[in-house]
């Protein structure tokens, strides 16, 4: 399972955040200083040191929790695609906002002088990621290992286990108070899914951002995560008729890549084979399909 077309395209956000994360972690690492990230009680109440707070949102305190970080936040560039980077901007801001905002409110309820009880990294932004994972990125295949039953899903969600459990209790606090932000915002809140940026500032991390070498003109995107009706052949072959009948039998590959993108599988063949098995250009029709 993937999340869509390989690098960056159509997901300058996710790829700034990326970069962010990974420069702030080997700055650190190159410091020796990476034992010390984290939030403790006595940095927040006692020395305020409000750098930890910025620092916490990107960078990872081990080389394993950035490996396992880096690999789910690259995967879950899937929902910018989907939603747009506007509003999956909103979406970074609004989880690591809440969730550091729930650490901060736990480490003043427990009042534990131990030294960084709660573990850097962008926790509260990939936990937050796993809710629209589990309910709008269905799943396209299953398979059976020793008896155990797994799908193309079991993987994330491994990853996840893994990064959930790197750091014990330091790690276990940051993750659940994201899974909750995700939770919330899944529940549209405060009606946080309609919010959207002046656009020159969602552009902006398209500037800052390294180009994606090769890749063509960005698709237009529409929110379809949490989206009601799923998308039917009708409605593909109703907008687009001509040259379904003619057109070659898409690749698996292609069709995978739509449906790990949240579209039905039928749908997905029909607009790829309108497409001529040009993925971009099938998430076009799949999109406009869903518009009507």
């Amino acid at each position: 399972m993937n999340g869509g077309p390989s690098g960056f395209h159509n997901a300058p956000v996710t790829r700034a955040f990326v970069i962010a994360s990974a420069l702030f972690t080997v700055f650190f690492g190159f410091q020796g200083r990476s034992s010390k990230l984290g939030l403790s009680y006595l940095d927040i109440f006692g020395k305020f040191r409000l750098w930890k707070l910025i620092v916490s949102i990107f960078a990872f305190s081990s080389t394993p929790e950035l490996m396992f970080g880096l690999y789910l936040l690259y995967y879950f560039r899937v929902f910018e695609r989907q939603i747009g980077s506007n509003k999956y901007s909103v979406f970074i801001l609004f989880s690591v906002t809440v969730s550091l905002l729930f650490e901060i409110l736990a480490l003043a309820y427990l009042k534990d002088p131990a030294v960084n009880l709660v573990t850097s990294g962008p926790y509260g932004l990939i936990f937050a990621s796993f809710v629209p994972f589990f309910f709008d990125i269905p799943v396209s295949t299953r398979f059976r290992v020793f008896g155990v039953r797994f799908s193309d899903k079991s993987f994330i969600y491994l990853a996840g286990l893994q990064l959930l459990l790197s750091s014990w209790k330091r790690s276990i606090l940051p993750g659940v108070f994201g899974i909750l932000c995700g939770s919330l915002y899944h529940l549209n809140v405060f009606h946080i899914r309609k919010a959207k940026f002046p656009e020159v500032i969602a552009s902006f991390f398209s500037w800052i951002s390294w180009p994606s070498t090769g890749s063509p003109p960005a698709a237009p995107t529409r929110n379809i995560v949490g989206s009601a009706t799923p998308f039917t052949a009708r409605q593909v072959e109703r907008n687009y008729p001509s040259a379904l009948a003619s057109a070659t039998e898409p690749t698996e590959a292609s069709i995978a890549t739509l449906v790990s993108m949240g579209f039905d599988r039928n749908s997905a063949r029909q607009a790829l084979v309108q497409a001529r098995n040009d993925v971009n250009v099938a998430t076009n029709i799949l999109l406009e399909a869903q518009a009507h």
